[in-house]
């Protein structure tokens, strides 16, 4: 059974355990948890304003990650989204029930859009953002308050719907 919750202090390793083989093993992109000061600040880096992080935990152990940074004037960034292999898939529902729940928030913090960069070898999350309504965009379209990654060439953007 899968159980979604926002981000602990404790979790921080296990989050670590979670993104950096997906990282550095699935992708071959050289990146360690130093230069990602974000994961060892959650907190204080994406759990204020309009941010939050959540994982994804079966049976005590977090398998996925998902982080809403607010970037002002009612945008945020979809961050550090990432599911360990074995939960991958329609079958588990991992990414979908994440991506759910940061958009439920998103709707009551009242975001106007979410924004996300991404690599072109991570095919699968393409067809992902893309079902879920993210159009892909121009680099030269993201809000200048957006966090490029350095290793970020795909950008993509979903607006939603608020009630008047």
């Amino acid at each position: 059974m899968i159980q979604l919750r926002p981000y602990s202090p404790t979790d921080t390793d296990a989050i670590a355990a979670v993104i950096l083989p997906i990282q550095q093993h699935e992708f071959g992109i050289p990146i360690t948890i130093e230069a990602q000061p974000d994961l060892r600040n959650v907190q204080e880096f994406y759990q204020h304003g309009s941010g939050n992080f959540w994982v994804a935990e079966v049976e005590g152990r977090i398998v996925g990650t998902i982080a809403l940074l607010d970037i002002g004037n009612g945008d945020a960034a979809l961050r550090k989204m990432f599911v360990s292999e074995p939960f991958r898939g329609k079958e588990h529902g991992v990414a979908q029930r994440l991506l759910q729940e940061l958009l439920k928030w998103a709707g009551e913090k009242q975001l106007r859009r979410i924004y996300l960069g991404t690599t072109e070898q991570f095919l699968a999350a393409h067809r992902f953002y893309e079902k879920n309504g993210f159009l892909q965009i121009a680099k030269s379209d993201l809000p200048d308050s957006f966090p490029v990654m350095s290793v970020d060439t795909k950008f993509y953007c979903l607006s939603l719907q608020t009630a008047a």
